[in-house]
Order: structure tokens, then C-alpha cells, then sequence
């Protein structure tokens, strides 16, 4: 090997090796707001109020953690939340997936004049008084259905199917029609399976949603037992009172001590968002392939 090559070589593995420090760095800096909420909600109230809690928790407990696990009520919240998540999910996908693939075809009737309606929904909407008045005549006030049926589709996640499927080979959909399959037929057995990544990538931008749903629920969902997860987690952390914590005694100072709002806060955004971080990793390859593919191609 010649000196410039060695010499290219030599800066070619230096700047990979530069990229990935830094990227290793970046990532660090993104994580650390998240282990600091973990290790806040381990630590007690003297350690986080001395600004001790750094990098590791300081006087170990899990006050935090109990004291939204208490009464139970949180549970029941994770419970309507899975339920919402899931069944949302789910009809968000159906709909989704039942308007883009007309819309990906040219041969739909008034397709460009349907697509111009639908682009104005991403730019004006009704607005929150008409959503409520409309939710409260039709009946749904604390029914879950006041939150499904506004948010069927997403205007950008549609896009985004529809030009996936826009970009799948058009000779698959014609060899089967030659074989007289009909449209259903293609939908599901030849387009679907080849939908898998973007698939994914939207379950998991729906699910991400339905799951920190807060607003929706607060202003249509009024019985305390049908409230979601993040609701409840607001209300609890309401619930902690300082001044009532600092009038304690006996065994109640002692809880005190290990005890804050800003414990069980960082406690509250640890268990909202666990669920998600475990479910990420599933579908990371898919998510990232299924949102590059839909965002590029058409």
C-alpha cells in the first residue's frame, strides 16, 4: 500500500472514529434528562432538594413509587390506557389503510379533487368549542368513542401510507387482477404483507399518541374510573402537597423526608413513559425503514 493510501486510510478510520465519538456524546446528552428523572425518583427529598442527585440515586427508597401505587387508582388508569391504546391503535391502522390505498391508485374517480379536501383538514380546523358541542350532542361524554372516533385518521400518517403504497411495484396489483383477484383481495394478501415496516412506524406514532393522550380526556372523559394515565399521574401529583408534608410528625416526617413533589413528579414520567421504551426497541428496524421509505419515495 502506497503512503497516500495509508494516508487516506489512516484519515478515513479517524473521521469515522471522530462521527462516532461525537454521536456517542449527543446520544449521552439526550439520555441524561431520563436516567436524572429515574434517579430523582429514587432519591430522597433532602438529597434533591440539596441538589445532591446527580448521576446516581442518594438515600435509596421508593416513597415515590408507593405512594402512586397506593390507593390503586393508578392501576386501573394503566389499565384504561392499554385499552385505549390498543383499540385507538387499531382503528387509526384500519382507517388508515382503507383510505390510502384508493387514494395510491391513479384509476380512482376524482382522486386529485379528494386529495385537495383532505390537504385542507391539515391546515383549518373547527377548532375546541364545536369539538366538545359535537361530542356532547352526539352522546359520547364519557364514552372512550369521544376519543376514537375525532382521531380515526391522521392527515400526515395517511400521506405517508399512500405514498408508500404509491411506490410498490404497480406489476404485482396487475398480475393478480389477470388472475381475477379484486380489490379487497390485493388489499389484503399482496399489499399488506409488503406494508409490514410502514405498518410499524405508524402503529408506533399512533400508539406513542393514544398513549400520552391528556387533553381529549380532560375535557370529554368526567368519571374518575374511566380517566387515562397520564390524567391520573396529574391529579396524584397535585395530591402532594408540600406544606402538608412539612407539618408532619412521627413516622409521617420520616416519609417526608423521602418524600417530594418533585420525587413522585420524576417517578410519575418514569412510569408513563416505561411501556413505551420497552415496546421501542421491537420495532425500531421496522419504524425507521417503514418512515424513510414512505417519506422519500413517490
Amino acid at each position: 500500500m502506497s503512503p497516500h493510501a495509508r494516508n487516506r486510510s489512516f484519515m478515513s478510520r479517524f473521521g469515522m472514529s471522530a462521527i462516532y465519538i461525537i454521536l456517542g456524546l449527543l446520544s449521552l446528552l439526550a439520555l441524561y434528562p431520563l436516567w436524572y428523572e429515574l434517579v430523582a425518583s429514587l432519591s430522597s427529598s433532602r438529597a434533591i432538594n440539596s441538589g445532591e442527585v446527580s448521576l446516581w440515586p442518594v438515600d435509596f427508597n421508593i416513597e415515590s413509587y408507593k405512594r402512586l401505587f397506593d390507593e390503586g387508582q393508578l392501576l386501573t388508569a394503566m389499565s384504561n390506557t392499554v385499552l385505549v391504546t390498543i383499540v385507538g391503535t387499531a382503528l387509526n391502522i384500519l382507517f388508515t389503510v382503507l383510505a390510502a390505498y384508493p387514494l395510491s391508485r391513479k384509476r380512482l374517480w376524482g382522486r386529485n379533487t379528494l386529495l385537495i379536501f383532505i390537504t385542507f383538514t391539515m391546515l383549518f380546523v373547527a377548532g375546541m368549542i364545536p369539538n366538545f358541542i359535537l361530542i356532547k350532542t352526539l352522546g359520547l361524554m364519557d364514552t372512550y368513542w369521544a376519543l376514537w372516533l375525532p382521531s380515526l385518521i391522521s392527515t400526515y400518517n395517511l400521506f405517508v401510507m399512500k405514498t408508500f403504497m404509491e411506490g410498490l411495484p404497480v406489476e404485482l396489483e396487475e398480475s393478480a387482477s389477470i388472475d381475477g383477484a379484486g380489490d379487497w383481495r390485493i388489499l389484503l394478501q399482496i399489499i399488506m404483507p409488503l406494508c409490514k415496516p410502514i405498518l410499524a412506524a405508524l402503529s408506533l406514532f399512533y400508539a406513542v399518541g393514544w398513549w400520552n393522550s391528556y387533553f381529549n380526556v380532560l375535557l370529554y372523559i368526567n368519571e374518575s374510573t374511566k380517566q387515562t394515565l397520564t390524567l391520573k399521574l396529574y391529579q396524584m401529583i397535585l395530591q402532594v402537597d408540600p406544606s402538608l408534608l412539612n407539618d408532619m410528625s412521627g413516622e409521617g416526617a420520616l416519609d417526608a423526608v423521602l418524600l417530594t413533589p418533585e420525587a413522585v413528579k420524576a417517578a410519575a414520567i418514569i412510569i408513563a413513559i416505561a411501556p413505551i421504551l420497552v415496546v421501542y426497541p421491537f420495532l425500531q428496524k421496522h419504524f425507521v425503514k417503514g418512515v424513510l421509505i414512505g417519506s422519500v419515495k413517490g
